[in-house]
C-alpha cells in the first residue's frame, strides 16, 4: 500500500508501506550506521521517535531469533522506521525471518522507497522534526503530533522489579532507564554481580558496591525521581556511573543544566577526544540532549569531547569515585574503542 511521511513543516515523501500498515507519529530522527538495526530498533532510547536510516539497503541479514544477543530489550521500541530499499530476500546463518515479518509481528509501521539523504540533509538544515507515517488517503490537514519529548518516556521503557545477575564479582546496582542489555552482558563478562532497579527505586536497603545509571529516552529533567537518588548517591560518595542519559542525569543530579541538540547524535562514527591527552576513540551514540558545560559546578571536570562540535561527553569529578559518559561503551552497534570505561568504573569501584 502505498504510504506518506509528513513532517511538521509541511514536507511530504511518498512511498510504499510495509510492516503493520497504518499510522503512527512521533520524533523523526535520522541514524548514519550501516548495520545494527535490529540493535538499534530494539534500543529503548529510540522510544517515542520515528528512525530514519541513511544507509540505504536495510534487512538485507534479515532478523536472528530473540535473545541470540543482538536484542538490546525485549521488544521493537521504535514507533516506526523509514528506508529507501527494504531487504526481503534476506541472507545470514543465524537470520530466522525478514525485517518485514518482524515489524508486522510486533505492530510496528515503516515506509520504504524514501530518498533517505535528502531526508537526513532536511533534518539536518531545520533540526529534528515531528511527523508522521500513514496510508495516502488517510489523514489531512495541518499536523498534529504530540512531542514525545514532553512526556516521561523512560517510566515506559524502565523495567519493572527486581532483576538479578549472578556473578563473584563486585556487586554493581543498574539504575534501568532504559538499559540496554550489552550494558549488562559488559558488566557479567567482568563478573560483576549485578542487580537491575527500576528508574524510580530508592536503593533503600541495598549496600551495592557502585550505581550505573543507564541509556534511555526523552528528556533527561523530567527523571525527577532518578536524579533525586543520584543526587543521594553523590552526597554519600558511593562510586557513580552513568552512560548516555545516565551521564545527563548525573550532571543534573550534580547541579548543572542540560538542553536539547539541533538533531542528536545517532551514529556509530562520532570521534571523541579524551580531554588532556591527544587519545581519540570512534564511538557508537544515540542521544537528543547535551550537558551545558557552563554549568557545571566546582569539582566537576570535562573527562571527553565530541570532536564534530565539541559538546561534552563525558565528565568525571575530581576528587569523588563519580564518572560517566554520553557515548555507548558497550556499543551493539557500533565499534568497541571506549568498553575500557566499563573496567575504570570497576577501578573505581574498587577503591571505593
Amino acid at each position: 500500500m502505498k504510504g506518506v511521511l509528513e513532517l511538521e513543516d509541511g514536507t511530504r515523501f511518498h512511498g510504499d508501506l510495509f510492516g503493520k500498515v497504518g499510522y503512527t507519529d512521533g520524533e523523526v530522527v535520522f541514524n548514519t550506521g550501516m548495520v545494527g538495526y535490529v540493535e538499534s530498533m530494539t534500543d529503548p532510547s529510540y522510544s517515542g521517535q520515528i528512525l530514519v536510516f541513511t544507509y540505504p539497503l536495510i534487512g538485507n541479514y534479515g532478523v536472528p531469533e530473540s535473545g541470540r544477543g543482538r536484542f538490546e530489550s525485549d521488544r521493537l521500541q521504535v514507533r516506526g522506521i523509514v528506508v529507501t530499499d527494504l531487504i526481503e530476500e534476506h541472507s545470514h546463518w543465524s537470520s530466522t525471518r525478514s525485517l518485514n515479518e518482524w515489524m508486522k509481528s510486533e505492530g510496528i509501521v515503516g515506509i520504504s522507497g524514501i530518498d533517505t539523504r535528502e531526508l537526513t540533509k532536511l533534518l539536518r538544515e531545520k533540526g529534528t522534526m515531528l511527523g508522521r507515517v500513514h496510508p495516502v488517503d488517510e489523514r489531512s490537514g495541518d499536523i498534529r503530533v504530540e512531542d514525545p519529548n514532553l512526556s516521561h518516556l523512560v517510566a515506559t521503557v524502565s523495567r519493572p522489579g527486581i532483576r538479578e545477575h549472578e556473578g563473584d564479582g563486585p556487586h554493581i546496582v543498574i539504575i534501568d532507564c532504559g538499559c540496554k542489555e550489552g550494558i549488562i552482558r559488559s558488566l557479567k563478562s567482568r563478573h560483576c554481580r549485578v542487580t537491575s532497579v527500576p528508574h524510580d527505586h530508592t536503593l533503600e536497603g541495598m549496600k551495592p558496591d557502585g550505581v550505573l545509571i543507564s541509556n534511555g529516552p526523552g528528556d533527561p529533567a523530567l527523571c525527577r525521581e532518578t536524579i533525586s537518588t543520584v543526587r543521594k548517591l553523590l552526597e554519600c560518595n558511593i562510586p557513580t556511573a552513568g552512560i548516555c542519559l545516565g551521564c545527563q542525569i548525573i550532571a543534573l543530579a550534580a547541579g548543572a543544566r542540560t538542553y536539547k541538540l539541533p538533531f542528536g547524535h545517532r551514529s556509530q562514527n562520532q570521534p571523541c577526544e579524551e580531554v588532556g591527552t591527544k587519545h581519540c576513540i570512534i564511538t557508537s551514540q544515540n542521544h537528543g540532549y547535551a550537558i551545558d558545560e557552563n554549568t557545571l559546578p566546582k569539582g566537576w571536570e570535562i573527562w571527553f569531547r565530541n570532536l564534530n562540535d565539541r559538546t561534552v561527553e563525558g565528565i568525571k569529578h575530581s576528587s569523588g569515585p563519580f564518572l560517566a559518559v554520553q557515548f555507548h561503551p558497550e556499543a551493539s552497534p557500533g565499534p568497541t574503542d571506549p568498553q575500557d570505561f566499563f573496567d575504570r568504573f570497576l577501578e573505581v569501584v574498587g577503591r571505593g
